[in-house]
């Protein structure tokens, strides 16, 4: 009797040092993922592009970037994630730097028409990028410094406004505004999270909403002949097949590759779209390409595979042993899904044309390291997870 009780207490005994393998394989099998249907995406381009007459030239750098991004994702994971306090108001100040480097010096440059990038010594990248994360991490150390205060109009002003800088500065600066919405997006879910009450929120949800669809509706009807290239994308996703010389052929190629695969695909590889019909198809429009190759099987596995990737952060988020631990993953979680959301939509035309990625499958070396050190944050939290002998958290 004695005996069976000890051995109870023993199996009740709770130790940390808990590393989340899950979190780590989904996301590595979302990179290989990635990297495959790159490879498909942009073989054809880049082997018949002058200026690169390689087809494996975009597999390459992405395969390189991802491998350090799992390096740097691991190291990230191996430190006190408590070690982002002290340095996140520096890292929020330095996004900012970065942003304005790019718009008042001369390491800014251009690509494909925008000036949202840095080349220092060599290293080019987005500081665009570099804002999510410090955005992520400010807003945690803020609301945790803030403590019960939070619930108050004016520290809702406050954050709001630090939100409200980052995504400014990433419109203004680098003149992204997709960025910019993301990050302002991803400091309004942030507050919500930590805000005792919910109903102010639904309310300047709806008022955000009805106020931002009567301004589409005003710019719409009285400046429609404008060249402003935003407008011009709301004219597109109101009706593509109308402005198919000013955006809309594009929109309306993605739409015939997801409608063309049918529920398996034509097969990987086998895409007709990604022919110089739908430019630079490894970018923005990779998930069409995935639809038309693999069908609506291969989308639905995919999402499914971005689905258990945020419930393994919603996991460690609920059984994090602080609340800015809690914080810090939930931040990743809500940049992760935003960008799935609305990179899913503008292929889908369910919303006008922005330039978010598909994380960790569209190619960009800047994204996937970033992403990765996110990911890193997140597994430090894990680590931190007090567990059962047994293995349950």
């Amino acid at each position: 009797m004695a005996e069976g009780k000890r051995r109870t207490a023993r199996k009740k005994r709770r130790r940390s040092g808990y590393y989340d393998y899950n979190l780590l394989a989904v996301v590595i099998i979302l990179i290989c993922f990635g990297l495959v249907m790159l490879y498909s995406a942009s073989s054809y381009e880049a082997s018949t592009a002058t200026s690169i007459g390689d087809d494996m030239f975009y597999f390459k750098r992405q395969a390189v970037f991802s491998a350090l991004a799992i390096v740097v994702a691991l190291i990230a994971a191996r430190l006190d994630y408590h070690f982002y306090i002290g340095l996140s108001p520096y890292l929020y100040v330095i996004a900012l730097v970065l942003m304005a480097m790019v718009r008042f010096t001369p390491f800014g440059i251009n690509i494909n028409g925008a000036r949202r990038w840095l080349n220092i010594g060599g290293i080019q990248f987005q500081p665009s990028e570099v804002a999510k994360i410090a955005v992520i991490l400010f807003m945690s150390y803020t609301i945790v410094k803030m403590g019960r205060a939070v619930g108050s109009m004016r520290a809702i002003a406050v954050l709001m406004m630090f939100g409200g800088i980052q995504g400014f500065g990433a419109y203004f600066l680098t003149d992204n505004l997709s960025t910019g919405i993301i990050i302002f997006g991803i400091s309004v879910l942030m507050i919500f999270l930590a805000h005792p009450r919910t109903a102010p929120f639904i309310l300047l949800a709806g008022a955000g909403a009805g106020g931002v669809a009567y301004l589409v509706h005003v710019l719409v009807t009285r400046y429609q002949t404008s060249g402003r290239f935003r407008l011009q994308r709301i004219l597109v996703w109101r009706d593509p097949e109308g402005h198919l010389s000013t955006g809309g052929y594009q929109v309306m190629q993605g739409l015939y590759a997801i409608g063309s695969g049918g529920f398996f695909g034509k097969g990987l590889g086998n895409s007709t779209q990604k022919l110089s019909t739908i430019p630079e198809a490894q970018n923005d429009m990779i998930f069409s390409i995935i639809c038309e190759e693999l069908g609506l099987f291969g989308a639905i596995l995919l999402l499914v595979l971005f689905g258990y990737l945020l419930y393994r952060l919603f996991v460690i988020a609920q059984n994090a042993p602080d609340l800015y631990g809690t914080l810090a993953v939930s931040g990743v979680f809500i940049h992760i899904s935003l960008q799935v959301i609305l990179n899913i939509c503008v292929v889908l035309n369910i919303i006008p044309t922005t330039g978010v990625t598909l994380p960790f499958v569209s190619y960009g070396g800047t994204s996937v390291l970033f992403l990765m050190l996110e990911i890193g944050v997140a597994l430090s939290v894990a680590r931190k997870i007090e567990v059962s002998e047994e293995g349950e958290a």
